[in-house]
């Protein structure tokens, strides 16, 4: 692996900071899946701050744990080795010297003690709630985390004082991973390798991202050419991950409605549900909706992964992993060039959707599609000014047109959206394109304040300034 370093989380390593510094007790939650760089982000908070302890567990027995425990704790707190080898009176022994406590890969702590929740929710309001103790309970398994700690039904609910649900790095900064710094290949890097860091430490920046996703990907020896594959049996338990496999597979290539997923998968529709209800959970998939409708009444439901690579792997290395190795170093030029561009279509939607506020400021009460019968918008945007954001994306080697724009201003005039605020609506159209406009269209831009023009320069450059 290469390019190991911290990337900023400013937002984050400010909430830790000013809850380590409060003066009362403070109990945080940050979980999300593994290799978004939980550990890491917790080791930065704490490592010049004398009073913390960062102890990450293992999968072991309870009593192993506790043991493994106090001989790194003492090393900060010698008191502790004259403590009963016991979670509670470690814990009050702690909250006593007002310690800053990080318990990472907690769900490995409740696997082997599952009165663990309860018994930190016991010392918790008995002793700890009344000191500067900071405990902090740090988890790569999205289910036990939920269960055993954010649920109702937990013993530990209602007593978090913060929680972080661990994004992605956005792309402004996993952009100073990729290879060069062209702005279609910081999109196109973007599309493959998304905002994960220990997917972005992976890549060689001295190479072109074509090699990189031979040499990381395609390959058999690359570092994460199985690496979906092994999320889904190790970190996310799914045992019997065919089912799983095919459905993910099913919306990397494009079928999108639940219909068209069940097809594929050879799945019952009405049991479709419950498979694409875990990968949800799993953040794996997420469910696009028309953005004007109300989520909790609609019907329309179009599904889609949530995480780059998974796209990237499920179409192009699932399944041929046979024809990757015959074809060996010369596979990315057959099996994904000549799709590549069609590849990049949907990823380049979700970047414009993601730059937009940027590009065009406003308060956005709603970004997304839109669809109607025939009728779709890759770039919705409903602004709280009354203004509707209509936005057309073209990923291809053509130049937009004035056409291009007219087919834009109809379709939008197709959306049933009133601003909120009773203010009248207004529109405003924005032509995202890879290749550029043509004279006309940039004339009809200069004369009119409601046209924008963005091309992959000021997609990226719009991220940067956002």
């Amino acid at each position: 692996m290469t390019n190991q370093h911290f990337v900023d989380r400013d937002a984050e390593l400010e909430l830790l900071n000013s809850r380590f510094e409060n003066d009362s007790a403070e109990l945080l939650v940050i979980y999300g899946r593994r290799r978004l760089g939980k550990s890491a982000l917790v080791r930065e908070a704490v490592r010049d701050r004398e009073n913390a302890i960062y102890w990450q567990a293992t999968e072991e027995t309870a009593s192993a744990q506790l043991a493994n425990f106090v001989d790194t704790a003492s090393e900060t707190f010698p008191l502790l080795e004259d403590i009963q080898r016991d979670w509670e009176a470690l814990l009050r022994a702690l909250g006593r010297e007002d310690a800053i406590v990080v318990l990472d890969e907690f769900p490995y702590l409740v696997e082997s003690d599952d009165a663990l929740p309860s018994k930190i929710q016991r010392v918790w309001d008995t002793r700890l709630e009344e000191t500067d103790t900071t405990l902090v309970l740090v988890g790569s398994s999205i289910s036990i985390m939920e269960d055993k700690v954010l649920s109702g039904g937990s013993p530990l609910y209602g007593r978090r004082t913060a929680t972080i649900d661990l994004p992605p790095l956005d792309l402004t900064d996993a952009q100073q991973f990729y290879p060069g710094d062209d702005p279609d290949g910081v999109i196109q890097a973007w599309s493959v390798f998304g905002g994960t860091p220990y997917y972005l430490q992976a890549l060689d920046p001295s190479r072109s991202l074509a090699e990189n996703i031979q040499s990381q990907v395609l390959s058999e020896h690359g570092v994460l050419h199985n690496e979906p594959e092994f999320l889904l049996r190790t970190e996310f338990g799914i045992r019997e991950p065919q089912t799983y496999y095919t459905i993910l597979r099913a919306i990397a290539t494009g079928k999108r409605a639940a219909n068209e997923i069940a097809g594929f998968a050879g799945v019952d529709s009405n049991a479709l549900g419950s498979y694409l209800s875990k990968l949800r959970r799993l953040g794996l998939v997420e469910r696009d909706i028309p953005v004007t409708a109300n989520p909790n009444s609609t019907r329309k439901s179009r599904y889609r992964l949530k995480e780059p690579l998974f796209r990237f792997w499920f179409r192009y290395v699932y399944g041929q992993q046979g024809e990757l190795v015959q074809l060996g170093d010369d596979a990315y030029e057959q099996m994904v060039e000549p799709t590549f561009t069609d590849y990049m279509g949907t990823m380049f939607e979700r970047v414009c959707q993601n730059v937009l506020p940027s590009l065009i400021p406003k308060t956005y009460h709603g970004i997304g599609y839109w669809w109607h019968k025939q009728h779709e918008l890759d770039v919705v945007g409903l602004a709280s000014d009354g203004t509707l954001v209509a936005g057309e994306c073209k990923y291809t080697s053509r130049e937009m047109t004035e056409g291009d724009l007219a087919d834009l201003e109809r379709t939008a005039s197709e959306v049933q959206w009133t601003p909120s605020n009773e203010s009248d609506r207004t529109e405003h159209y924005c032509c995202f394109c890879r290749s550029g406009f043509s004279d006309g269209l940039q004339q009809v831009a200069a004369e009119r304040d409601d046209v924008s023009l963005f091309t992959p320069s000021d997609i990226v450059q719009g991220g940067i300034d956002g």
